[in-house]
């Protein structure tokens, strides 16, 4: 079952539920994060829930996409309770290219941190039921005035040395009102970052993160497969100057989504009531490992099958700007 959400004529949001080439409306359905909080209450499966709306009107997808109607396939009315988080180094051969970033030319230097902390992983982030593993890095990207929907320009800001795409697979969660976290689902994602910025320190990975992010434009219902084999590519007026498939799942991870999942809902500050969790479980796969500089204008697109529609999103770079910002006092 895929889920998104479009605009209506009126402004309104539809949400839109598919289940192989046919797309209906959700009856009395004002928002997934609404039947998202509904099944969590209630301790039924979102699926449920959504078969007990009913379905009402036909709706074309691809009409919707072209039109620009496409919002997030879920989205928190009040931004500021909604969570871009993630975590690197999680995927087999995701060291290589972090390593290559930070690494000295002399072949006698230490390990970097990067590979130690992929070791961690591949050691024991795999630790079976109920155990604790390894403690993955983590980063922070911003709330939910950070997510851009489907269609929609990834702004890079001013001060921006690189607008590099990451090719994911994001996991979605609400926290009902005792606490506790429910996964809603899993969606593509494009996890925007400065890879020169976190080149020149990896103690910038940090600023390197604080980007928008793009995520849908369908959300997969149920258990993510095991082994997803996707495609990313950058399109410069029209033309495809770069493509490289991404690989993703747990057959294609050195950690396990639940062990992902428990150290990043650890921390009581994840598991306020209400709350929307959009967590990016990282990639092996960037253009800039391969040299592409993309520019003003380029078009990302992300896709794997199971999935639904692709993820494309035109990039804006706000061009240079001179002077700090102020800060007045009171």
């Amino acid at each position: 079952m895929l889920l998104s959400q479009i605009k209506n004529a009126d402004g309104s949001v539809c949400v839109v539920v598919r289940e192989g080439s046919e797309a209906y409306a959700v009856k009395d359905a004002t928002s997934t994060y609404n039947l998202a909080m509904e099944a969590a209450e209630e301790g039924k499966s979102l699926s449920d829930v959504i078969r007990a709306h009913g379905l009402g009107d036909a709706i074309d997808l691809e009409v919707a996409y072209a039109e620009g109607r496409f919002m997030l396939p879920i989205h928190h009315e009040d931004a500021a309770h909604c969570h871009l988080t993630g975590t690197g180094l999680t995927h087999l051969g995701s060291a290589s290219t972090r390593n290559s970033m930070h690494a000295k030319a002399d072949t006698d230097a230490p390990v970097t941190d990067s590979m130690k902390m992929f070791q961690m992983g591949l050691e024991n982030g795999k630790p079976g039921d109920n155990v604790v593993g390894a403690q993955p890095e983590w980063f922070y990207k911003g709330n939910g005035t950070q997510a851009v929907a489907a269609g929609a320009p990834l702004v890079s800001p001013s001060f921006a040395e690189d607008a590099g795409e990451e090719p994911e697979v994001a996991g979605i969660y609400v926290i009902a009102s005792d606490g506790t976290p429910f996964r809603v689902g899993f969606a593509l994602s494009n996890e925007f970052s400065d890879h020169i910025t976190e080149r020149g320190n990896y103690l910038w990975l940090a600023h390197s993160k604080l980007r928008p992010a793009s995520f849908g434009p369908e959300l997969l219902v149920g258990d993510l497969p095991a082994d997803v084999q996707g495609m990313s590519r950058i399109l410069r007026d029209g033309e495809v100057i770069w493509e490289k498939p991404f690989l993703s799942g747990e057959d294609n991870m050195s950690h396990t989504l639940a062990n992902l999942e428990h150290h990043h809902f650890k921390y009581d500050i994840f598991r306020q009531p209400g709350e929307l969790h959009v967590h990016f479980f990282g990639t092996a796969t960037l253009s800039f490992a391969d040299g592409i500089s993309p520019q003003h204008g380029d078009v990302y697109e992300i896709e794997a099958p199971g999935f639904g529609l692709a993820l494309r999103n035109p990039l804006i770079q706000k061009p240079a700007q001179a002077g700090t910002v102020t800060v007045k006092t009171l």
